[in-house]
């Protein structure tokens, strides 16, 4: 059995790919696990943000903000060529029906994979520097709250817990952002979300897996993945051939590109993000409570002895450049919240390339390839879903029941 890609998804993937007694070899192009998309996204396990990017409302918002720099999500003039196919398909799914079965969907994983990380972490005692105290969804007007306050409904008649608090309660429950109760109209706080660094859980499950028999070959690069009469037989790296019985595909926005000669189609769209992480060091006021701020569509979640502040989506093709004018908006977001933080000019700054779909959920499962398994696409929501989706693919690869309707997820029907 062989895992292609070293990030959360697919170190997950080996971990319960070994766990149902598979020899398994994971390939991945960087010197360690978790380099990539994984290495300082938001940080945050978070089923409450199951609601997909595609929404009723979102092409009126993206056309709104073309062209601006401090637009939460930002479409790039010359990435609209490459964007045209990926965004029909986005379009179509943005009306309240898709919306609403959709949510489901990721839903229905989101909260099956929390389960399977917290077995996980049962099971081996895997520390990411995991922060416990949910998240706190932060509205600056009331008619935002009112509109998520229906979205947290839907999600708590399917089982997510959420408690709506008035600008007092948010500072109770975060007495960092005392100095913000005059801008605060509200928050929604879900108590079993939880944050965490997906680059450390990537790292330390990979020296895990590396305990219990999983081959880690770093440093190697796909450069295609060979069938022989329809079946998966190798893969073809840079430094040779590896057979195996078959193959989990986990390259995330790399993805297409690997099985599109095999005749299969992923809409899968690279979408930016970045990230500033700044040191606690002597910060007495340092919030804790991870949050999410519904106006700016970013997020600060307290990991260990840092803080990081993550958001924007930006539409720009593969281009992985630094924007510093994004870069600057997450400081200036960051630095209006908490204005007595020490060191202005501190922050580690990053930018990853999202894999989304057009409908938000990933592709799981098998393929028209014998042998040749999916699990990739899961856009922003990848950490939170790593673990669920591995076990997933981990159990149909044996031939054994997923123990979870798949409906929705796999690339049959879609």
């Amino acid at each position: 059995m062989v895992v292609l890609g070293g990030g959360v998804v697919g170190v997950a993937s080996a971990w319960f790919l070994a766990r149902r007694g598979c020899r398994v070899t994971l390939i991945e192009r960087h010197e360690g696990a978790g380099l990539e998309t994984s290495f300082a996204n938001g940080g945050l396990v978070t089923p409450s943000m199951s609601d997909p990017w595609a929404s009723p409302e979102i092409p009126r918002l993206i056309l709104k903000w073309i062209g601006r720099e401090d637009a939460p999500f930002l479409v790039r003039i010359r990435a609209l060529p490459g964007l045209l196919p990926w965004g029909l398909k986005f379009l179509r799914e943005c009306n309240h029906e898709s919306w609403h079965r959709n949510t489901r969907i990721i839903l229905r994983l989101s909260t099956y994979s929390h389960e399977c990380l917290r077995e996980l972490v049962r099971e081996t005692g895997v520390d990411y520097e995991s922060n416990p105290f949910g998240t706190l969804h932060l509205f600056r007007d009331s008619l935002s709250m009112e509109k998520t306050s229906r979205t947290a409904e839907m999600l708590e008649e399917l089982g997510v817990r959420s408690q709506t608090l008035d600008p007092a309660g948010c500072t109770v429950l975060e007495p960092a952002l005392r100095a913000q109760i005059d801008r605060i109209a509200g928050g929604i706080h879900y108590p079993d979300d939880e944050g965490g660094d997906a680059h450390l859980f990537s790292q330390r499950l990979a020296e895990i897996c590396a305990s219990n028999g999983v081959e880690l070959r770093y440093g190697e690069t796909v450069e295609r993945i060979e069938t022989e009469g329809g079946k998966f037989s190798a893969v073809r790296t840079g430094a040779g051939r590896v057979e195996a019985d078959a193959c989990v595909v986990a390259l995330g926005g790399e993805s297409p590109r690997h099985v599109g000669p095999l005749g299969i189609r992923l809409p899968i769209y690279p979408v930016k993000g970045y990230s500033l992480t700044f040191p606690v060091g002597g910060w007495n006021d340092a919030p804790v409570v991870p949050f999410a701020d519904d106006g700016h569509k970013a997020g600060i979640v307290r990991i260990g002895d840092r803080i990081r502040v993550a958001g924007t989506a930006e539409f720009a093709g593969r281009d992985r450049t630094l924007s510093p004018k994004r870069i600057a908006n997450l400081r200036n977001f960051f630095l209006s919240l908490f204005p007595d933080y020490p060191d202005r000019s501190a922050g580690d700054a990053w930018t990853g390339l999202r894999p989304m779909t057009p409908d938000g959920i990933p592709y799981l499962g098998p393929t028209p390839v014998e042998g040749l398994f999916l699990n990739t696409g899961h856009g922003h929501l990848g950490w939170t879903m790593a673990c669920g989706s591995a076990s997933i693919v981990a159990a149909l690869v044996c031939g054994r029941d997923a123990g979870i309707d798949l409906t929705g997820m796999t690339l049959e029907g879609r």
